[in-house]
This record gives structure tokens, C-alpha cells and sequence, in this order.
């Protein structure tokens, strides 16, 4: 059973972060800068990875711009709203994403869900380090070969993602002003050069390329689904709901819909795809081009940051063994997992524009059930008579959290079951199949509660 020494007072920490899931006392929240909230997804997606997403819309699926430029701005708007959802649930239970996820799956569902988004941590990072290592060798005409361009990034990633939440901030607060000007110059470059890529006649073809590119973008913005409350958990309890969402949101939306648009403008001039492509446009400014796209690789390291520095935060949910190794080990070690495979992958080379569309696909189809389960959950896994109580009522306003978050009111909680692992060994599985069956099968949630 799980008692009040589950709840850790958190001391403000300057050197590496030794804290891990446990849930943080709303009584040392000192994180305040609410902004943060869109500066954190605004650095960690105005990256290259973004540009080489929107450059396989007529690479891998053969598609036009404004279909293109369609699906982009429909299914990056359906892939935030969770990610959104989840931020708020940051401030308000002082728990880590997959921390909370124990309250939908249980505690085994917990772990499979956490082995998921380790899987996804990993993959995600290789994806990444492996288009900064191709860009450092196409910047280089091969002079410097893409794994020692891995090797750097990885390493520059891990040094922030192992001094922890702190540091992850002042990272991504001021990671993305340099790359939205170098983007920009790019764009000035580009801009005489693109033409509006026709789009294609209606048909299976069209259709199908059009549904699975619009699995690869819902994938990337949702990606972030699995972490969402990881970076707000020091916020104040009384953080509003409303403005995390939105600038959470926002910090997603924006700089994906932009550079997808501006990957996929880029290729009606230069066909080219991942790291080869911003070379390319950039050639056109000779010495000071190729300085500009050296620097576009360390965007590689704001986007990586976040997936090294959960998937240690996720290796902890994994069970009270996993606990007692501190959170910056296991990032220290999926650092070591995600390099050695993305040298394998270098070495062995291979189609990288059809291998990146695999692995977004491959996150949407496990992301998609889980996020819909967790957003049913919350008015049934926390109670109407929760702390800030009108923010689990079941006739909150999905899209608009916080609307009618106006009284306040302190009440029992049921976060301090976070580390109980008889309460939630079974968690709400037996719910699902509930649904299926028409609400045939009696409701367990007693059962849980005893």
C-alpha cells in the first residue's frame, strides 16, 4: 500500500536531477513560468526531423501540395489534442506521464504501456540522430562520416537529458529562436525555386497516400503523447489548465505545420529527402549555407532531448526494482541502446525515407488506443470530488480544459495510490471489454478500491 512518503518534497536542485516518478508535493512546485509550456514543444519540434516528415509527402507517397498541405494541417490538429490533455494533468497530480498511466491500464498494463513508450524513446532518438548524422556528412562531402556527426549529437543530448527537468527547460527556452532564423534564410533561398508539386487525379492511389501520410503526421505530433506530463510536474497545482493546454498545443502545431509545408515545399526544388535535402538547398550559400545546416544538426538535440530524458522516467514504471536505479542511469544507458543502433542502421544503409515512414506509422497504431483510453479515464479513475474538483467533472469540455475550472476546493485524492500496486494491479482492462460487451459486465472499480 502506498503511503504519504510516496509524495516527495523536492528541493530545488542544481546539479543533476536524483529525483525520479515520485510524486512531487504541491508544496515544493516551483517551476512558475507557465510559457514554458510552449517554448518546451516549440524547441523540441522546430528541428530537422520536421522538414524531413513533410519532404515524404511526394517522395514516399506521391502527393500534391494542397493535398499535401491538407492533411498536414488536418491530422497535426487531431495529433495535439492529446498531448495537450495530458500536459494539464502535470500540475494538477504531480505525476509522470506513464506515472498516471497506472490509473487506466493497472499496474501490468502500466508496464506494457511503458515498455511501448521506452520502444518509441529509442526509436525516435535513432530517427533522429541518424538525419543530424547525414546532414554533417553531406556538409562535408563525406570528409566527416555520418556516425562521428551521431556520436556528437548523442552525446551532447544525453549531458542535458542527464542533469534533468531543470536543465531540459533552459535548453528549450532558447533552442528554437537560431533555428527559426536559419529556417527562414532557408526559406528566402528556396522560395524563387519551389512550384505548387499538382495534385494528383482522384483515385486508390491518391486515397491511400493520402490516409498513410496522414498516419505518419499524427504520429509525430501525438509522439509526444507519452511524455506530455513529464515537463510541467513542477508547476503549481493551480497552473491554469486553459493556458497549459493551448500553449502546449500551440507549441506543437505551429512549428509542425510550418516546416512540414516548408519540407514538402522544398522537395518541388531539390527531391531529395532527410539530411541530404537542407544540404542541398543551402548550397546556394556556399561556406556560410553549410555553417548554417552545421548548426540546423544540433536542432537534432533539442528534439532528442525529451526522448532520452523519459524514457528514463519510463524505465522506472517498469516496477520497484527498476525504481531503485536513478532515472539519469537509464537515460545513460538508452543513450548507449539508441547509438549502437543507429550505427548498425548507418553501416548497413537502406531506403531511410521509406524507414521513417514505417516508424511513424508503427507510433500512431499504439499512441491512437492509448490516448483515447486515458482521455476516457480521468472522470472515472479520479472522482468529481478530486482536488480543483470541476477539472474531472464528467461534463468538463474536452477541448476546452479549464473552461469551468472556477471553483476550488481542496477534497481527498486518489494520486496517493500511484505506487500501490494491489489496488491497480488490474486496472481498467476489464472496462474495455465492458464497452465492447454494451455494459454488460458488472463495473470493478470497487474492487480496485478496497
Amino acid at each position: 500500500m502506498a503511503t504519504d512518503t510516496d509524495t516527495v518534497l523536492i528541493p530545488e536542485e542544481y546539479g543533476v536531477e536524483i529525483h525520479g516518478i515520485e510524486r512531487v508535493s504541491p508544496k515544493t512546485r516551483t517551476h512558475v513560468r507557465i510559457f514554458d509550456n510552449f517554448t518546451m514543444w516549440l524547441s523540441a519540434n522546430l528541428v530537422i526531423s520536421t522538414i524531413a516528415l513533410g519532404a515524404i509527402a511526394n517522395l514516399a507517397f506521391g502527393l500534391g501540395f494542397w493535398d499535401g498541405l491538407a492533411v498536414i494541417i488536418i491530422f497535426n490538429a487531431l495529433g495535439v489534442l492529446p498531448v495537450a490533455f495530458f500536459s494539464t494533468l502535470g500540475p494538477k497530480l504531480g505525476l509522470r506521464q506513464m506515472t498516471i498511466t497506472r490509473f487506466s491500464f493497472g499496474w501490468v498494463g502500466g508496464i506494457i504501456m511503458a515498455l511501448f513508450n521506452v520502444a518509441a524513446c529509442i526509436g525516435w532518438s535513432t530517427v533522429n540522430v541518424i538525419i543530424g548524422g547525414q546532414l554533417v556528412s553531406a556538409l562535408t562531402n563525406g570528409a566527416i562520416p555520418a556516425w562521428v556527426g551521431i556520436l556528437v549529437i548523442a552525446a551532447l543530448t544525453t549531458l542535458v537529458s542527464i542533469y534533468g527537468y531543470r536543465y531540459v527547460h533552459r535548453y528549450e527556452r532558447w533552442a528554437w529562436i537560431p533555428m527559426a532564423i536559419i529556417f527562414a534564410i532557408l526559406f528566402v533561398v528556396a522560395i524563387p525555386h519551389m512550384k505548387i508539386i499538382p495534385t494528383p487525379a482522384l483515385g486508390a492511389a491518391e486515397i491511400a497516400g493520402f490516409i498513410s501520410f496522414g498516419g505518419a503526421i499524427y504520429g509525430f505530433a501525438t509522439g509526444w503523447s507519452s511524455y506530455a506530463a513529464d515537463y510541467n510536474v513542477n508547476q503549481p497545482e493551480d497552473t491554469s489548465p486553459w493556458r497549459v493546454f493551448w500553449l502546449t498545443a500551440l507549441g506543437i502545431f505551429i512549428p509542425c505545420v510550418l516546416l512540414e509545408t516548408l519540407g514538402m515545399a522544398f522537395t518541388s526544388w531539390i527531391p531529395k529527402g532527410g539530411g541530404d535535402l537542407l544540404a542541398a538547398v543551402a548550397g546556394p550559400l556556399g561556406g556560410f549555407g553549410t555553417f548554417l545546416v552545421a548548426l540546423l544538426a544540433l536542432s537534432t538535440v533539442a528534439n532528442n532531448i525529451p526522448n532520452d530524458y523519459s524514457l528514463g522516467l519510463s524505465m522506472q514504471v517498469l516496477g520497484k526494482t527498476f525504481m531503485r536505479v536513478k532515472r539519469y542511469v537509464w537515460t545513460l544507458i538508452g543513450a548507449v541502446a539508441y547509438v549502437a543502433i543507429a550505427l548498425t542502421l548507418t553501416f548497413i544503409g537502406g531506403n531511410f525515407n521509406q524507414t521513417l515512414d514505417s516508424f511513424m506509422l508503427l507510433v500512431a497504431y499504439w499512441l491512437g488506443p492509448y490516448a483515447i483510453i486515458l482521455i476516457i479515464e480521468p472522470p472515472s479513475w479520479v472522482g468529481c470530488d478530486s482536488v480543483n474538483g470541476d477539472w474531472f467533472d464528467r461534463r468538463w469540455p474536452w477541448f476546452c480544459p479549464g473552461l469551468h475550472s472556477k471553483r476550488r476546493h481542496e477534497s481527498h485524492h486518489r494520486t496517493h495510490r500511484w505506487l500501490d500496486q494491489s489496488a491497480l494491479r488490474y486496472g481498467r482492462w476489464l472496462r474495455i471489454g465492458r464497452c465492447v460487451c454494451g455494459h454488460l459486465l458488472p463495473d470493478l472499480e470497487a474492487y480496485r478500491d478496497q
